[in-house]
């Protein structure tokens, strides 16, 4: 076999992942890859959760600072967090990538390589890895998707998702009065890509290209929240599945521009006390505020619903208050050293 005929087509690419996938519980999937449509399975009185993230190179990820499986990991962890938000258990995901030929052909050379020599894996492999390490954890089976030839590497997934019937979290339920609670920490993720651009910076990479360097173990633990965020699943279900939650959203955009949607959305205010966020050791209080890609779980609940301190092993902090919107004051303020201040929504926003 020359070298031509033993690169791998779309068809043995697609054997590949069908392979892989096999792998993962069923859950509520009753025919995945293989047809021409999925079948997918809901309980009795069940409602179905439907999103759908896109991940560009250039602009969710490069592939000189992101481990492929740390891409692959991202891109499901996106959109289970999106259903965590809304309390709904994963069902099953549809993935579709537009990959140069080189990713599919050759080692990858770029990002964090631990215990292996670069050449024993192709880049989509180890997207793969990631991919379906996330996926046998949240028991989200790969139900079906795409995949073609393009000049940049791009990943779009669809999650379905199953909620009780009128049961879901919105945003808009918040109601002045209620609480403000938030899950895990903040500006872990900010921190370590701020950290590893400094350190591209001065190792004299000024164009953020790292050129087949090998970042430094001491950046590994940095940047860890950043590469594999952890959706907050489980604790959106046990919020949903209790009721305590008035309304909810996952904080990838940062906390000040997700809480202003939320706010938007339930027509309210909210005030949020910058000593009690659960800032992640070595953050800053602005990449906590705006840092975005913690993926952590921001909900509301009202006062008497008194809500545990952990929810599955995850810390939940509470962080302020919803109250009534009136004209000429901010959406959000943040109450720090200097008094009440407008806190502006300055996390990630396209076309901004």
């Amino acid at each position: 076999m020359d070298a031509e005929s033993s690169k791998p087509g779309e068809l043995a690419l697609l054997q590949q992942i069908r392979a892989r996938a096999s792998g993962l519980k069923k859950g509520g999937l009753r025919l995945g890859i293989g047809d021409d449509c999925a079948l997918l399975r809901v309980r009795a009185g069940e409602e179905m959760a439907v999103t759908t993230d896109l991940a560009i190179e250039g602009r969710h990820f490069r592939l000189g600072w992101h481990p492929a499986a740390s891409v692959g990991h991202r891109t499901l962890a996106r959109g289970l967090s999106d259903l965590a938000a809304m309390g709904a258990r994963p069902v099953a995901a549809f993935l579709s990538l537009g990959l140069p030929r080189g990713l599919v052909a050759n080692a990858a050379k770029a990002g964090l390589k631990k215990g292996r020599q670069a050449g024993e894996k192709t880049w989509l492999e180890g997207f793969l890895d990631g991919f379906f390490a996330l996926a046998e954890r949240c028991e989200t089976p790969l139900a079906g998707g795409d995949l073609a030839e393009s000049p940049i590497a791009m990943a779009d997934v669809v999650l379905t998702g199953a909620v009780a019937r009128g049961r879901a979290m919105l945003r808009s339920g918040a109601r002045p009065g209620d609480q403000i609670y938030v899950t895990g920490t903040l500006g872990g993720a900010a921190r370590g890509i701020a950290a590893l651009a400094e350190w591209a910076e001065t190792a004299g990479e000024s164009d953020g290209v790292l050129r087949g360097r090998q970042i430094p173990q001491r950046l590994e633990a940095l940047l860890r929240p950043h590469l594999f965020p952890q959706p907050r699943v489980a604790q959106g279900l046990w919020l949903a599945g209790r009721g305590l939650a008035t309304a909810a959203i996952d904080l990838s955009d940062g906390l000040s521009t997700d809480l202003a949607h939320l706010c938007e959305e339930s027509q309210v205010a909210a005030e949020v006390n910058a000593a009690a966020l659960p800032i992640e050791p070595g953050a800053t209080l602005a990449q906590a505020l705006h840092g975005g890609e913690d993926y952590e779980l921001l909900f509301t609940a009202p006062p008497a619903a008194q809500a545990p301190r952990r929810i599955a092993g995850v810390a939940v902090t509470h962080i302020g208050r919803i109250v009534r919107a009136r004209k000429g004051r901010a959406q959000v303020t943040l109450a720090g050293a200097n008094g009440m201040e407008p806190l502006a929504p300055k996390g990630w926003e396209h076309f901004s």
